[in-house]
């Protein structure tokens, strides 16, 4: 679009302002919380040089270069200070707390060495579970032997029944929370729709990669060509007594060099479950399934026929099925990360659903989920899917351009949303994410320590190393650590931290602060690099400092405090408290106001020359800034219009207010056709429309 640009001379060294050198001046004005004294301040200063009302110098009609004004010059503060450190995620002390990254191989049943808590990962990962249940024994030993090995005593098979409430039994340590997770299910099995009911039964019963390869929406046919996925599961059979796995497709699709433009993918998909096995854990808790502890638990009646028979060897704590989808949707969201929030909140709800199926508990589904992610990271971290990830992540983006005539990175996340919620179930992202924050908890309320910092498990940043790239692992373990739920839930606070991580608020970015946040975005890498949108509440006393040539977004309730400095790049705020309560400073790159309504800014606000403030106004106040302490400007303004909201002639549009206005943008670009007169007064900057 061409543009109309208004030239507004600086001052000449005359000026009259104190200088912005002078310590006890600068101290005064960048002080937002003495607003009265700022004002007082930079009122004198604006008195002293015969400013304080309408700048005439400025009326003149923006055809070119306008005169120059009295020797006025800006008067520009300094960034706003570091705190001087950076968060931190320290992983917890691997002398008391083994990661599960470095001991995933010991998740196996049926060996001796491996049939503690204390030796298992599998079973160590989810022992949140031993505050509310004691097993019968504390063995890997339901239906299972093992020969002595090691030094490590053999194991005989327990004499649990699997059903509850025997002899045999183990005991209940927090009825309130059992007895909840129990009801849960009989009160959602028996409210369950036919088409909860429908999708409960294609989860169960088809290949769960498959299953969950919907999540990716708009993307899905070209991923289900691409891999060669095939299902022969399409609805509920009419006899309702087939065996419960009897899909004959192929799941994941064709891998290897059976399938050269799209195998790397399909490997990396079918590896992610390596030392994956939730037999282990069930054998060790042997705690029975909700249909056994209730018979007003509703199986959906086309799985009536799939239900065990040998409830010796049927545990349900933890879901299997819920932790193989959400391996395989993280796998998904890992090599698509354009889709990563849908994609892991697919897996959730293939979790929910073994919940409506009447198969599993809350508390089975949420012990899926915790073993999942820390399989999957653990898969992603050694082995052969640590060789293989970013040639998967290469190709799956490549093919997928290709197949839906995406040019770059950028065009293929604007295809991976291009539908609406009436065709793509997760296209609202507020109510994926209040339906993921559900998901994790099924409503069991907080029944430990409230207050437990959250820790970061070895290894989990690789989790989001695609979907946050331009932040290095540190930074990604701080975002885990910043958005992770709440201690307290039930079996959820394991001490690596695997059960409070948060998959789908730690992709809109931080949770907070807490330390000075660099983030340096390499827009020539495209894809995220380029562009991305934080969406978290972020809060905290710490400063965020843009670098790079990228453009980030802020699209939250921030109150975070220790200010915003923008060095390169385009800083864009999609909220009207986007730059929370500190000080904004611009020192270069674009400054983008593009809300529906007012930015705010609870500081000062400055601008250095050769910066932009970029405003797409519209009405209500949109794009329009609004500074509680003193705004000094200087660089360039860019107004444009938001569409069906192009001002008329003689329109008067108070673009900038504030609690002390102090020196002029140096140029003003309108669209073309548009020409304006700004207008300067002690605390707000108008523009008059005077021709279009």
């Amino acid at each position: 679009m061409s543009r109309v640009r208004v030239a507004v001379p600086g001052a000449s060294a005359g000026s009259r302002f104190p200088p912005a050198s002078n310590p006890l001046f600068m101290s005064l004005l960048l002080s937002s919380s003495r607003p009265f004294v700022i004002t007082l301040v930079a009122a004198l200063c604006l008195s002293a040089c015969g400013g304080g009302g309408d700048d005439s110098s400025a009326s003149t009609p923006a055809t070119g270069t306008a005169p120059a004004p009295a020797a006025v010059a800006p008067v520009a503060g300094g960034a706003p200070k570091d705190l001087g450190f950076t968060d931190a995620a320290p992983v917890p002390d691997t002398a008391t707390v083994p990661p599960f990254v470095d001991n995933a191989a010991t998740n196996q049943r049926g060996d001796a060495r491996y049939a503690t808590k204390e030796t298992n990962a599998g079973v160590r990962v989810v022992a949140g579970f031993l505050d509310l249940w004691t097993p019968s024994t504390l063995l890997v030993d339901a239906g299972q032997t093992a020969p002595a090995q090691a030094g490590f005593p053999a194991v005989t098979a327990s004499n649990w029944s699997g059903i509850p409430g025997d002899a045999t039994d183990g005991k209940v340590v927090n009825a309130a929370v059992l007895g909840r997770n129990i009801q849960y299910v009989v009160d959602v099995t028996t409210a369950r729709t036919s088409a909860q009911e429908l999708a409960a039964y294609l989860d169960d019963r088809r290949g769960k990669a498959y299953s969950v390869s919907d999540g990716l929406g708009p993307l899905t046919a070209a991923w289900r060509a691409a891999a060669q996925q095939t299902t022969t599961i399409t609805g509920i059979a009419a006899d309702a007594t087939t065996v419960k796995y009897d899909d004959g497709g192929n799941n994941s699709g064709v891998g290897g060099g059976a399938n050269p433009s799209f195998g790397t993918v399909v490997d990396l998909i079918n590896n992610i479950g390596e030392n994956g096995s939730t037999e282990p854990a069930k054998r060790y808790f042997k705690y029975a399934r909700p249909w056994r502890w209730s018979s007003s638990v509703k199986v959906v009646p086309a799985l009536e026929p799939a239900k065990s028979t040998t409830p010796a060897t049927d545990g349900g704590f933890v879901s299997g099925h819920t932790a193989e989808a959400v391996r395989n949707s993280f796998a998904f969201g890992y090599v698509v990360p354009e889709r990563f929030q849908e994609m892991v909140a697919r897996g959730l709800e293939l979790g929910e659903n073994r919940i409506l199926a009447g198969m599993h508990s809350p508390l089975d589904v949420i012990g899926g989920r915790i073993q999942g992610h820390a399989v999957a990271a653990a898969s992603l971290s050694t082995g052969a899917n640590a060789a293989r990830k970013a040639a998967a992540r290469a190709q799956a983006q490549s093919v997928l351009m290709t197949a839906v005539g995406a040019a770059d990175a950028t065009a293929l996340n604007a295809v991976a949303h291009s539908q609406g919620a009436d065709q793509d179930r997760f296209a609202d992202h507020a109510a994926s994410k209040a339906a993921y924050l559900r998901r994790m908890t099924f409503g069991l309320t907080q029944v430990g320590d409230r207050t437990q910092p959250a820790v970061v498990p070895k290894g989990a940043e690789v989790l989001l190393e695609t979907r946050l790239p331009y932040l290095d692992a540190e930074q990604r373990r701080v975002v885990l650590k910043t958005t992770a739920i709440a201690s307290g839930y039930p079996a959820m606070d394991d001490a690596e931290g695997w059960g409070r991580l948060n998959l789908f608020d730690a992709a809109d970015g931080y949770g907070a602060f807490n330390g000075d946040v660099v983030v340096k975005m390499d827009a020539s890498l495209g894809g995220f690099h380029a562009t991305d949108s934080w969406r978290n509440d972020i809060t905290g006393a710490g400063k965020l400092s843009k670098t790079g040539s990228g453009t980030l977004r802020l699209g939250g309730k921030n109150s975070y405090s220790g200010g915003t400095q923008l060095v390169a790049g385009t800083l864009q705020a999609d909220s009207a408290s986007a730059f929370g309560q500190g000080n904004v400073y611009v020192g270069g790159g674009t400054l983008v106001c593009n809300v529906d309504s007012m930015v705010t800014m609870a500081g000062a606000y400055t601008q250095r020359g050769g910066s932009t403030l970029q405003m797409n106004i519209g009405g209500n106040g949109a794009g329009r800034l609004a500074v509680k302490g003193v705004a000094a400007l200087d660089g360039t303004l860019n107004v444009t219009f938001k569409a069906g909201a192009a001002p008329s002639v003689g329109d008067v549009l108070t673009v900038v207010s504030s609690g002390a206005l102090i020196g002029k943008f140096s140029a003003i670009t309108v669209p073309a056709g548009f020409k304006v007169t700004p207008t300067y007064t002690a605390t707000e900057l108008s523009l008059r429309i005077d021709a279009v």
